[in-house]
Formats: structure tokens, C-alpha cells, sequence
């Protein structure tokens, strides 16, 4: 019944509509206030873990789960090496390439690249390569045929479409009786690709395996091995057992080492953003101190009533700590509905008000992603909304125990 009564008096506090206007709109502001840093702080996280998804996934779909490199002039017989990566369990498949730089000429316009050797069908099956093209088929890299797939931002920069032939310009010169000339070769565009980084999609090109090796005059030999391992965080591992398992020296490397400051900057950034954005959610809920306090001064009476009447100074202490916690769950709730609503709709959002007024959040050139993304995590919210209830109930204490010390004689002195 103690608690019954002492809950009741709190929540009648918090809904009266006959008191202080005031502390009324004070009150409300308090809870408005933690709504809007539990939501921000909800959305921004979403917006963190989905920009470490989309560089995982859009990494990997370039980028193989660990390889292994030649020293010197790349690996010239891969099959005792590509026997012992298949013997692996932990392995799926593996994929030759062949690495260089060139420049791409058409018309008048030139751009610098790095030209990637592949097998498609065996790219296919340790890339996401074929699954992001947007035109033409990485099958269409035939040996013989001369093709090449470009980038979508490589292809706009050089205002080149399918169907059309690039010259192919390496910095390898040819003796000729006039001098050192260059090596060029016309290839054909036989298919765009878009991953949606900017890296790739600009400087990034494809052809095939054999067309690589004569263009750079590797005969049979190759950069390296690409592998697709069963567990990606595991992938540091299983390539060190390969490359031990064959005992030749080789270079090996894996997705997480090559691209580590990315995910390393995601996290501080995570890190950092989450600690301002608290201090906003602690801001908010020390308004309720505030709150709580003119509470206290305008209730008085009230409190000296009670007191009279027989409740004790830990009932007195229980009111307040009941207003000023009702005021932190509902902003909590508030809050957490909000994040959660916008977190899972915040590309559709974006997208709408880009299409709208032909504006561009994210610069693909200085940000690597073109579209923002999300990924809610129910964890990060949970986390949240625990760290924000608690900053809501330790801002009713101090009170809440003025509340409790309050003497009954004076504050019925004028009345």
C-alpha cells in the first residue's frame, strides 16, 4: 500500500495539469530533451555499424579473403600451391591473378589505372565481382578477345560505353628503330561494374588472365593466388597455413590487414561520437535536476502536509524519485521509438529528400561510399536506453533528498 501511495502522488506530480505552469512545461522539456539525444545518439550509431557493413561487404566483393604473392616476378607454377589451398578445409576456392599499371586513353581523355588479370570463372567464385555488374558479363573476358570491364566512375570519366575501344598505354617501353615507344593495345568495353567505392569504381579495371600475361609479357607466370576461406575473421590464419604448408617464400596477405585502417578509423570515430553524444543524453538528464528542484520548492506545502499526516522521510524521498523517473522512462521510450523508426528508414529518408532537392549527402570521391547507409543493432539500443534510465534516476537523488528534509514547521510557518 506504501508504494502504492507513493507512486500515485509521483505520477499525479508528473500529469497534473493545475500547478505550476511553469515547472509543468520544465518538466516536459526535461522529457523532450532525452527523447531527442536517445534518438540522435540511436541514429548515428545506426549510421556507424552501417558504414562498417557496407565497407566489409563492398570490400569483399573486390577484394579476395586472403591471397598469396610471388617475391620478385610473381608465382610462375601455382598448381602445387593452388593443390595445397584446396586440401584445406577452411578453403573454398582459389583464383590466379595478375596485377599492373597502365593508362587508359579515349578520345582526348586519359586516366591512370590498375588493370587486374583474372580467370572469370574462378573470380566469380572468391570475389562479388560478377554480381555487381550493371552491364555485360564478366564471362565476356574471353582469352583472345581483348575485352575490358570498367568501373562506372572510370567509364564516366573517360565517356566511354559498352561497345567501344580503349588503347591500353603501359609504361613499359618497346625498342623500335625510331626509339622507345610505349606499349599500347586496343581493348574493347564489354561491361561496366558498380560496387559503390569510389577506390574501385574509379580506378579499378578488368580483363582476362592470358590477355594480361601477354600484355605485360608474364608468359605463364602470375601475381599471385586469391583465396575464399570459410570463416573471414579466421582469414590471417588459414593463409599463414598454406603458405607453410607449400615452404616456398611467398608474401601473404588478408582483407582485415589490407584495408585496416578503415576499420580502425570506423571504430574510434564509433568511439568518439558515442561519448559526445552521452554527454548530450547526460545534459538532458540533468534537466531533470532542475525540474525536480523547482518541483520540490512549489510543493512545500504539500510536503509539509504529508509529513504531518504521518508519511516518513524515505515516502517523501520515494514521491520525487518517482516523478523525476517517470519523466526519464517516457523520454527513454520516446526516444528509443524515434532512433528506432528513423534508423530503419533513414536510407528510404535520404533518398527521398536527395531525389527531391537534387542534393548529395556523401561525395563518393572524398567518403568512398555514395550512399548512406544504416544497420539498427538492437544491442547498441538496449545499451542506450539502460545508460540513459540510469543518468535519469541518479539526476532524481539529489532532490529528492531535499524533498525528504524537508521540516514541516517551517515550510507551514506562512501559511
Amino acid at each position: 500500500m506504501s508504494r502504492q501511495f507513493e507512486y500515485w502522488i509521483g505520477n499525479r506530480y508528473v500529469r497534473s495539469r493545475t500547478s505550476n505552469s511553469f515547472v509543468s512545461l520544465i518538466s516536459a522539456i526535461s522529457m523532450l530533451g532525452i527523447a531527442i539525444a536517445v534518438a540522435v545518439l540511436i541514429v548515428v550509431m545506426s549510421v556507424v555499424n552501417g558504414f562498417e557493413r557496407e565497407l566489409k561487404d563492398r570490400l569483399l566483393a573486390m577484394t579476395s579473403h586472403a591471397s598469396i604473392e610471388g617475391m620478385d616476378n610473381g608465382l610462375t607454377n601455382t598448381a602445387p600451391l593452388t593443390e595445397i589451398a584446396m586440401k584445406n578445409p577452411r578453403v573454398n576456392a582459389v583464383a590466379p591473378y595478375l596485377e599492373g599499371k597502365a593508362l587508359l586513353v579515349f578520345t582526348d581523355q586519359i586516366s591512370g589505372v590498375e588493370l587486374r588479370g583474372i580467370d572469370p570463372q574462378l573470380e566469380n567464385e572468391v570475389s562479388g565481382i560478377g554480381s555487381v555488374m550493371q552491364q555485360g558479363e564478366l564471362e565476356d573476358l574471353g582469352d583472345g578477345k581483348f575485352n575490358i570491364v570498367l568501373g562506372i566512375e572510370l567509364a564516366d570519366a573517360l565517356q566511354v560505353s559498352v561497345g567501344e575501344k580503349v588503347t591500353v598505354t603501359l609504361a613499359e617501353g618497346r625498342v623500335t628503330p625510331a626509339g622507345v615507344m610505349p606499349r599500347t593495345k586496343r581493348f574493347t568495353v564489354s561491361g561496366i561494374y558498380r560496387v559503390g567505392m569510389y577506390e574501385f569504381d574509379r580506378r579499378l579495371a578488368f580483363i582476362s588472365l592470358r590477355d594480361a600475361q601477354k600484355l605485360y609479357r608474364m608468359g605463364d607466370a602470375v601475381t599471385g593466388l586469391r583465396l575464399a576461406v570459410t570463416e573471414i575473421y579466421e582469414a590471417a590464419a588459414i593463409v599463414r597455413e598454406v603458405a607453410l604448408e607449400n615452404g616456398e617464400m611467398v608474401l601473404v596477405n588478408d582483407w582485415t590487414r589490407l584495408h585496416v585502417n578503415f576499420f580502425r578509423s570506423i571504430q574510434i570515430t564509433k568511439s568518439i561520437l558515442f561519448v559526445i553524444l552521452l554527454m548530450v543524453i547526460a545534459v538532458a538528464a540533468f534537466n531533470i535536476v532542475s525540474t525536480l528542484v523547482m518541483v520540490v520548492k512549489d510543493k512545500q506545502t504539500d510536503i509539509a502536509i504529508l509529513r504531518t499526516i504521518g508519511a516518513r522521510p524515505s515516502s517523501i524521498l520515494k514521491i520525487f524519485m518517482v516523478q523525476g523517473t517517470i519523466v526519464g522512462v517516457v523520454g527513454t521510450l520516446l526516444g528509443v521509438s524515434a532512433g528506432v523508426l528513423l534508423a530503419l528508414n533513414l536510407e528510404a529518408i535520404i533518398g527521398f529528400f536527395e531525389s527531391t532537392f537534387g542534393i548529395k549527402f556523401l561525395a563518393a570521391d572524398v567518403y568512398f561510399i555514395s550512399d548512406l547507409p544504416s544497420e539498427l543493432q538492437y544491442g547498441d539500443v538496449g545499451f542506450i536506453a539502460l545508460i540513459a534510465l540510469m543518468l535519469a534516476l541518479l539526476s532524481t537523488i539529489y532532490p529528492a533528498m531535499v524533498a525528504a528534509k524537508t521540516a514541516p514547521a517551517e515550510a507551514l510557518r506562512y501559511d
